[in-house]
């Protein structure tokens, strides 16, 4: 391979579980009477089938980490499409570089760690672990969000509303139909990216605000404090929420935090009745990536009556989860929030 040209690195795409083709329901219940990560991942699919079953309860999906390029796009993808999820807080990468990027027809690509990565930076060829993204596919990116953002009236969005737009542009123009992005526009479910900049969005956002600047005209910002505030009325109108996340960090962090928004805000709101966390992160470094669950009660951000962490990399165990919820059917009898309706207004 080391002479090998970029067609033979970018040979075998990802390919993307779909939790609906299996039904996970007996591994699931088997793994309940087993102990350790068996028993917790059992205890999180029951928890998150709580949620589902839960009338009055608003999820709240987070994600962060890179389980979209490492093939669980459609499982995000298919939980708003099947009325699992009413609101996805994310990282501007897990949204942009990966779900927006296939959309637009590019691919991730099965690859090795261990690899020579200067060969890979000769042949713009950038690494995730095993995945491969072809680099000039990503600028391909970068420069569909600023040629977004020129269509736009030049003043500042949350990423929410920008997201939208995203949305919007894929509901014409897209390669590959089942996006997260488009599936969340058509079902009017918000996605916020808190660090919506920590992306391919930043980079054609820049240049859209450079090129307007050299220009004397306005551009379009985002506006992160009004995401933060948009966030928390989905909160302030929820009856009560239950977050399920992937990953920690940023999107955890800033879910949790409405309750404590809203209280600022002088609106009483019970914490989030349910939590389910799937990490690798360690609490013994004070952080598990934005603190364990039980640590979040102290704050007064989550009630842990219904709370799991679940101490495995995400790929392994959120397919079975996502199954089991869907084969159990609960999510057929729910009404659809459609929060994006009420933030628009």
């Amino acid at each position: 391979m080391k002479n090998a040209g970029k067609k033979e690195f970018l040979k075998e795409k990802i390919r993307h579980i779909d939790f609906k083709s299996f039904d996970s329901t007996p591994i699931i219940e088997s793994m309940n009477g087993m102990s350790f990560t068996a028993r917790d991942t059992a205890r999180a699919a029951g928890i998150l089938d709580m949620m589902l079953k839960d009338k009055d309860c608003t999820i709240i999906l987070t994600i962060a980490g890179s389980t979209s390029a490492g093939g669980c796009m459609q499982v995000y993808h298919d939980m708003v499409k099947y009325n699992m999820v009413d609101a996805i807080v994310a990282t501007g990468a897990t949204i942009v570089d990966m779900d927006f990027l296939e959309a637009l027809g590019y691919s991730h690509y099965r690859g090795t760690p261990n690899v020579d990565d200067t060969k890979l930076r000769d042949l713009y060829i950038d690494r995730i672990y095993d995945t491969y993204i072809d680099e000039e596919e990503l600028q391909a990116c970068d420069k569909t969000i600023g040629k977004i953002a020129e269509t736009l009236d030049p003043h500042p969005y949350s990423s929410r509303e920008f997201i939208r737009e995203m949305g919007k542009y894929l509901a014409k123009n897209a390669k590959k139909k089942e996006s997260l992005v488009q599936a969340a526009y058509e079902k009017n479910v918000p996605i916020f990216c808190p660090a919506f900049s920590d992306s391919s969005a930043g980079f054609g956002l820049v240049v859209h605000q450079v090129n307007r600047q050299k220009k004397g005209q306005a551009h379009v910002t985002i506006d992160s404090v009004k995401d933060f505030y948009e966030l928390t009325k989905v909160k302030m109108e929820s009856k009560t929420s239950g977050l399920f996340m992937i990953g920690g960090g940023v999107p955890k962090n800033f879910a949790q935090d409405t309750v404590i928004c809203a209280e600022v805000l002088g609106k009483d709101v019970p914490m989030h009745k349910y939590a389910v966390q799937i990490t690798v992160a360690d609490p013994r470094d004070g952080a598990c990536s934005s603190s364990t669950l039980k640590e979040a009660q102290s704050w007064g951000k989550v009630d842990t009556s219904y709370e799991q962490m679940v101490y495995a990399e995400a790929t392994s165990v959120l397919p079975l989860i996502a199954s089991y919820v869907y084969h159990s059917g609960a999510w057929k009898n729910r009404s659809p929030r459609e929060f994006t309706k009420m933030l628009d207004k």
